[in-house]
Formats: structure tokens, sequence, C-alpha cells
């Protein structure tokens, strides 16, 4: 299902934190007093309509995905790769997601050294992984402060289904480092040129993204590191 009818949904930004932390994940408001999107501020309701509360029609999506979170203060004292790798939250629906995401912190926000991912539910993102093991990645580059509405709506393109070939995507993650910021799309399957290929053009499309990017099959990069060359361009 899509989230939004187009690629590219209008976005209302929220006014900045002055002091982010390190974790993409802020604290709910707790004052309790903010009316939310699509409650009915003040006034009462007459007869029995008094002792009913609306329910928001909640809207599911066909996957369910998990964000997780690489903290690089955490990552620096760990000695095998992954370890530092923690679940932050699970969902299923595009109000739990709209929920989740306005109080993240976007990529600009986080500190260098961190990785923000978000995957299909029961999908780990590491090479490991049984279903991303035979797979691969596209990767977009951008320069400091500037991935954070390709990181949204590369979310909205995966989590609305907007890929011809959705079912070979595990998922997305952004890696903030000194100079720059990265976007990756992990994939299933790299021998499937077609499809990854397709991905990969549909993705540039979405974020509207001029410039070519590289597809780098995960065996490769295990073997080669910074050497492994593209299996595929878009």
């Amino acid at each position: 299902m899509a989230v939004e009818d187009t690629s590219k949904p209008v976005v209302v930004a929220e006014e900045a934190n002055p002091n982010p932390t390190v974790h993409p994940i802020d604290r709910y408001h707790e004052e309790g007093d903010d009316v939310e999107e699509g409650e009915i501020a003040g006034g009462e309701t007459d007869g029995d309509e008094s002792s009913k509360s609306a329910v928001p029609q909640s809207h599911p999506l066909e996957h369910s995905w998990t964000f997780w979170f690489d903290n690089p203060s955490v990552k620096l004292k760990q000695a095998t790769w992954g370890s530092s790798l923690r679940s932050v939250f699970t969902f299923s629906t595009v109000e739990e997601f709209w929920s989740l995401f306005n109080n993240m912190k976007g990529p600009s926000k986080l500190a260098g050294g961190a990785d923000f991912y978000c995957f299909k539910h029961n999908i780990e993102p590491k090479w490991e992984d049984p279903i991303c093991a035979n797979g691969g990645k596209w990767t977009m580059n951008f320069p400091k402060e500037k991935s954070d509405k390709p990181w949204l709506y590369t979310l909205l393109a995966l989590i609305g289904e907007q890929f011809d070939h959705g079912d070979e995507i595990c998922g997305a993650v952004v890696n903030v480092r000194g100079k720059q910021e990265r976007i990756s799309i992990w994939t299933k399957n790299a021998s499937n040129e077609a499809a990854q290929v397709s991905i990969g053009k549909q993705w540039k499309e979405f974020i509207d993204y001029n410039n070519s990017i590289g597809f780098i099959i995960h065996e490769d990069a295990k073997k080669l590191d910074r050497g492994a060359k593209s299996a595929y361009t878009a």
C-alpha cells in the first residue's frame, strides 16, 4: 500500500531541538496538554456522546518495519562488529511510523559515526543475516547535513511499497560520517540484475538524485572492503 499519493509528500518540518542528543529517538512530550492531530480541542458533546472518545482509524502497512541504531560511542568499545547494534522500535501502521519519526533526530542531528537503520521486521541489518547474505546495496552520498529529506523520502518509498521489486528489499540505512552522509538500500538477491537495476533507477527518481549510483555485492565488500567495485550502476 502507498503511504502517500506521490513519491514526495509535503512534509511539515518541526522546530529543531537546540540540544540534540546522540540517540535518534526523543522522549515523547510529557506535558500532556498538547492537542494531537485529529483530536478535538475543548468543548463538550451532548448526551451519550460525552462518554465516547473518538478512535482514530489505523492504516496498516504491508510489512512491519524495525528501526535499529548503532551508537558511535558504544561502537568504539566493541571488538566485534555489530555487537553494539540495537533494535529501537517496530511499527506496522502509518500512524505508528509518523508518531516515531516525528520524535526522531534526523541524520543531520546525529553524532558522527552513527548508523540508523529501518529494516523489515525479523531481518537484521547484518551481512550474516540469511536474508541479506546473498544481497548487496545501492548507495547515495550527500554533503554533511543534507540527507534529512532524502532519508525521509527513502523511508516513505520503502514502507509505502513504491518499488516494483519491493520484495527484493531488506531495508535502508543512513551512515553519518565526518564529511558526508550516506544512505543505502539493502537488497536480498544480488544476482537478480533486472530487479536490482530497477530498484536503483526508481530510487533515484523518488529522491530526485542526479548523480550515478553503484550497487556493491555484500560478498565483494566483505572480501575487498573499500576496493569492491560496483556490480551495477544506475
